[in-house]
């Protein structure tokens, strides 16, 4: 019992110890490369830590008093070690360890100040986000679930120098700031109604059906508003794919295994309150197949590779959510373990191509196999696992979220999943054939990436086969309510997409501008993001701005003017009365006889 409760603690203490040295050694965090080694030791330990819990199958739950009082405290802080966050705590510390290490190579060019402040950055994170997955309730979640918004606005905005790194932290910031002020009145309305914060008396009020209280549906919509911006639900992603402006790292982590999948995560640990609102809960699957469909048709039209990835996370997340919404949040959850392992894949192999060419535009690169086939190989693997091709583990995961929601008869949110399948294949070979078997168009002389890049590379990859092996052997597939032609299906429309591919990138049968002139008004609305982004501008320049221009104008004609005139008087009273203080005792004399005349002629009006 006492390994269950001190093993989770280290796992979560190692990366905090590790920020505070880099935070507060200052030698050591300019040093650089060893600064860097501090971080990556530290997140070593850590995934043994939670390598370990989760070979032990540790659960349990520990909590200290944070806040008392005379009927019970207020609040506690604590850790929930159960199979939920034991994964977590895997998937966080290997991809955050995998990331650590090819960063060493991927930014040897910085300065060493600037890159201890990376490693700075990121065990703080790591720290983060381990600590939202071990909250035992909405209050402890809620405080790392900002440090998480932190510490990414602190990495995406890591190339400060450069306007777009700083104008994409910022945009992160302030929209998914959006959702968390729902998350945070939701919160404390549900605290306002039970009296508590944790998630353990929660559920058994709700088992107990002891949480029949008004507004519960609004309640967990406020929630569900905080899972919106974090987890990049429409109409609040916009900000993800501007987040790529950081490192090709920081996207990784951030794609896989922290920002994006905290809000996964957290409707995932409060099933149980939200299977109390099942207007709430379709209300989330709707807008997840949505989210799902709608990113898918904005990545086809891309040309930045990491821009591709970053829609590609848009729209599984909205598979992930869609699962959620049909009361199949185990599916999703798998899902979300299984794509952040393929997803740091292809986010560390398309920075090892940028590294190599210097561009992140797919039709400047071409040819890059004979240059690069270890990349190419592995790059393949993580697309053939987005595309949900068997028996690689995106398949099974993605059967899952599929089987859920038809099972939950959602019939329009499992067609637009279904379209979102063909089109998954199709952006995603369209970059593998542009990229890797097109025309050659990279300049200088491509060539692999160093081992300490290519070797998380190769373990992600294994790792993508190895689970989808493991799942095929142990007979994974949907419940027996799934009907038996869902596999078939999805494989089928995943083939259809890179058959489409093929034809337009690959063979040239079908020439790409034809297709776009034909669907015209489509790809003109998906290249220019349907519009979100201006009206998401146009609303901060008219309306945002217009009310700070407001607020200006009375601050300083209204507020400051009024007190500047006053002011002005007040001088020019006193400038006027200085004039009668003379110094000459004739002047006082006659002062005083005048004060006296004229007293005593009010006196004889007066009678």
């Amino acid at each position: 019992m006492l390994a269950s409760v001190w093993l989770p603690l280290s796992v979560l203490g190692m990366p905090f110890v590790a920020f505070v040295l880099l935070a507060v050694v200052t030698p050591l965090r300019r040093s650089g490369p060893r600064a860097g080694l501090v971080s990556i030791g530290a997140m070593a330990i850590a995934l043994g830590g939670a390598l370990t819990v989760w070979a032990k199958g540790f659960v349990g739950e520990t909590t200290w008093v944070w806040i008392p009082a005379d009927g019970g405290p207020i609040a506690t802080v604590g850790l929930l070690v159960d199979p939920l966050s034991t994964a977590m705590l895997v998937l966080v510390t290997l991809v955050s360890l995998l990331v650590q290490i090819y960063s060493l190579a991927y930014l040897r060019e910085e300065r060493p100040a600037s890159l201890g402040r990376y490693y700075t950055y990121q065990s703080l994170f790591a720290f983060s986000m381990l600590g939202l997955v071990l909250a035992p309730g909405f209050l402890q979640m809620f405080i790392f679930w900002e440090l998480v918004g932190l510490c990414s606005y602190l990495l995406i905005g890591y190339w400060y120098e450069r306007p777009a790194a700083a104008r994409a932290a910022v945009k992160a910031f302030w929209i998914t700031k959006l959702g968390d002020v729902g998350f945070v009145v939701g919160i404390v309305l549900l605290w306002s109604a039970t009296g508590t914060f944790e998630f353990t008396d929660l559920f058994e009020k709700a088992q107990e059906h002891a949480l029949a209280i008004a507004g519960l549906p609004t309640i967990m919509f406020l929630i569900y508003l905080g899972a919106v911006g974090k987890s990049a639900q429409f109409p609040l992603h916009v900000w993800l794919p501007d987040a790529m402006e950081g490192p090709t790292p920081v996207s990784a982590l951030i794609h896989a295994a922290t920002m994006v999948t905290a809000g996964v995560f957290m409707v995932t640990r409060a099933e149980p309150l939200f299977a109390l609102v099942p207007e709430v809960l379709t209300l989330i699957g709707w807008v997840g197949a949505f989210t799902a469909l709608l990113a898918a048709t904005m990545a086809c039209v891309e040309s930045d590779i990491k821009r591709v990835l970053a829609y590609s996370t848009v729209s599984q997340l909205g598979y992930m959510m869609a699962a959620a919404g049909a009361g199949a949040a185990y599916a999703g959850f798998l899902h979300l373990l299984t794509h952040g392992l393929f997803k740091a894949l292809l986010f560390l192999a398309a920075g090892a191509v940028i590294h190599a060419v210097g561009t992140n535009d797919i039709f400047r690169m071409g040819g890059l196999f004979r240059a690069m086939p270890q990349t190419c190989v592995v790059f393949v693997v993580g697309t053939l696992a987005l595309a949900g091709v068997p028996p690689l583990a995106g398949f099974f995961s993605k059967e899952a979220v599929l089987g859920g929601v038809w099972e939950a008869h959602l019939t329009g949110p499992f067609l637009m999943l279904a379209l979102t399948v063909l089109l998954t294949a199709f952006y995603m070979f369209r970059v593998v054939f542009v990229t890797f078997f097109g025309r050659a168009h990279a300049g200088g002389h491509p060539h692999e990436a160093p081992w300490l890049m290519r070797g998380p590379l190769w373990l992600l990859a294994a790792l993508t086969v190895l689970v989808g092996v493991r799942w095929a052997l142990a007979g994974a597939g949907g419940h027996e309510e799934t009907p038996a032609w869902l596999a078939p299906l999805s494989v089928g429309l995943a083939v259809v997409g890179f058959a489409l591919a093929w034809a337009l990138y690959q063979r040239g049968a079908i020439d790409p501008a034809r297709v776009a002139a034909g669907l015209a008004p489509l790809d003109y609305l998906a290249r220019h993001r349907y519009g979100l982004d201006a009206l998401y501008t146009g609303l901060y320049r008219g309306v945002l701005l217009g009310f700070s221009r407001l607020i200006g104008w009375i601050d300083r004609y209204l507020v400051d003017g009024v007190l500047n005139a006053l002011t002005a008087l007040t001088l020019r009273a006193g400038d006027g009365l200085r004039r009668v203080q003379s110094g000459r005792a004739q002047d006082y004399v006659y002062g005083v006889a005048f004060g006296m005349l004229l007293l005593l002629v009010v006196a004889q009006l007066w009678r």
